[in-house]
């Protein structure tokens, strides 16, 4: 199952339809999809060298969209359904504490985590929650994310035969190690919130 999901999106990095496909899945993992847009990044990227600044750019653009969703998602359900859930955890009086903190080191924290496995989507709806500057927040998610998937692109453009080769000689390997920094990443993401 896992070699015809990778030999799919090695195929689809050929088709027109390919970069929507990419450019959803980037957007969606900005703000409520779990699976991160690596997972068609690298093998589309290894299949066509070439077009891997392209590819990171659609990611780059979609998630930065994306994000700004995951904001509203974050600025809204706050002043709809967050409060109340906040008053009911007895953690109300430490709201203002944390958008004072965020409000000093949101910028480190938008920069840092959108370089890491620790999911986007929680960066993104925690600015909007802790009313962070949006167009501070925009800035950082271009450089960060950007600079996530155009680091992978340089990657994958140079290497790329080797890697895939070792990818497709050990692709179950490479997966379970993806997985595992995952689900890591949203471990360590609902630890530090």
């Amino acid at each position: 199952m896992l070699k015809r999901i990778y030999d799919w999106c090695v195929q689809a990095a050929d088709k027109p339809y390919a970069l929507w496909i990419l450019a959803a899945v980037a957007f969606a993992e900005s703000s409520f999809f779990p699976i991160p847009p690596d997972v068609m990044l690298a093998p589309m990227s290894l299949a066509q060298p070439k077009r891997a600044w392209l590819f990171a750019a659609v990611c780059t653009v979609a998630s930065v969209v994306g994000g700004m969703l995951g904001y509203a998602i974050g600025a809204l359900l706050y002043d709809s359904v967050g409060h109340w859930l906040i008053s009911l955890y007895g953690l109300g009086g430490k709201v203002e504490a944390f958008r004072a903190s965020y409000a000093q080191w949101g910028a480190v924290i938008i920069l840092l985590k959108g370089l890491t496995p620790i999911p986007y989507k929680l960066v993104t709806i925690t600015s909007g929650f802790a009313g962070y500057n949006i167009w501070l927040f925009v800035l950082f998610s271009i450089i960060t994310r950007g600079g996530r998937f155009f680091i992978a692109a340089l990657v994958l453009n140079r290497y790329g035969d080797w890697i895939r080769a070792r990818i497709e000689e050990h692709l179950a390997l490479f997966v379970t190690i993806f997985l595992v920094v995952l689900v890591l990443g949203f471990i360590v993401a609902l630890r530090m919130i």
